[in-house]
């Protein structure tokens, strides 16, 4: 409770600051709004109804992603550290494209893909992907191997080591790569619309950008950074929830 206690005085001491800095020392509205601008801009967006469909939109587009970029990378990442072979011949292009930055490839991305949700999927899903493989075979691999040599004595086999002790050691690997996963993941949604959307809060932002109004900018900037937030706090109870023999 104390420590929710700090996180919501940092939060609002941080607000507070950004609304001195917009009134005071800033206080052109062209280079920085205010808290209250944003809130204003955002209740106007909201009862137009412009607000909820660029939401829905990127919010389509970031679940489609991300869940394909989830399934795909827990069994990549299994696949790598049970196989060596598999290792051998998936690493490099693991760890190539890992580094690729995907800003670079946006726009080809969209010429293959087009205008619509299929391209932001796309590119959620290969910037989410990749820390999830990492995470899942570096969980497998960091097992006990006192614990696998413990269970191994008692005659389990291979599959049941693998249930029983790799699989729920890993767990908190997993669920650390879908936590990363996050931010990239939105960060992706905004990369995708800014090269090539008719809708979503990179489209937001994309457009408010054009004509410099601030308020509604740091609209869509706000509602991803308050998504993140809550995600990755849900992937934090989560992970009390299933993984509570690490819980600190």
């Amino acid at each position: 409770m104390c420590l929710n206690a700090l996180s919501i005085a940092s939060v609002m001491t941080g607000l507070a600051l950004w609304e001195i800095a917009g009134r005071f020392l800033i206080s052109n509205s062209l280079f920085l709004a205010t808290p209250m601008q944003v809130i204003a801009a955002a209740t106007e967006l909201f009862r137009t109804g412009e607000l909820q469909r660029h939401m829905l939109v990127s919010f389509q587009e970031f679940i489609l992603g991300y869940a394909l970029a989830a399934v795909t990378g827990i069994i990549v990442g299994l696949f790598i550290a049970t196989s060596k072979m598999t290792s051998a011949i998936m690493n490099p292009w693991v760890d190539g494209l890992y580094a690729t930055p995907i800003i670079a490839i946006a726009p080809l991305v969209i010429l293959w893909f087009g205008i619509g949700i299929a391209s932001k999927v796309f590119v959620v899903f290969s910037v989410v992907v990749f820390p999830v493989i990492i995470n899942t075979e570096a969980g497998i691999r960091n097992t006990d191997r006192s614990l696998i040599e413990a269970v191994r004595s008692f005659g389990a086999s291979r599959l049941q080591i693998f249930m029983k002790v790799s699989l729920p050691s890993a767990l908190s690997f997993i669920l650390a790569g879908l936590r990363l996963g996050i931010g990239r993941g939105l960060i992706g949604v905004v990369v995708g619309e800014l090269f090539g959307a008719r809708a979503g809060l990179g489209y937001l932002i994309l457009q408010s950008a054009e004509v410099f109004n601030m308020p509604r900018l740091f609209t869509g900037v706000v509602i991803l950074a308050v998504a993140g937030i809550g995600m990755t706090a849900g992937f934090h109870a989560l992970e009390r929830t299933l993984v509570p023999w690490h819980r600190r």
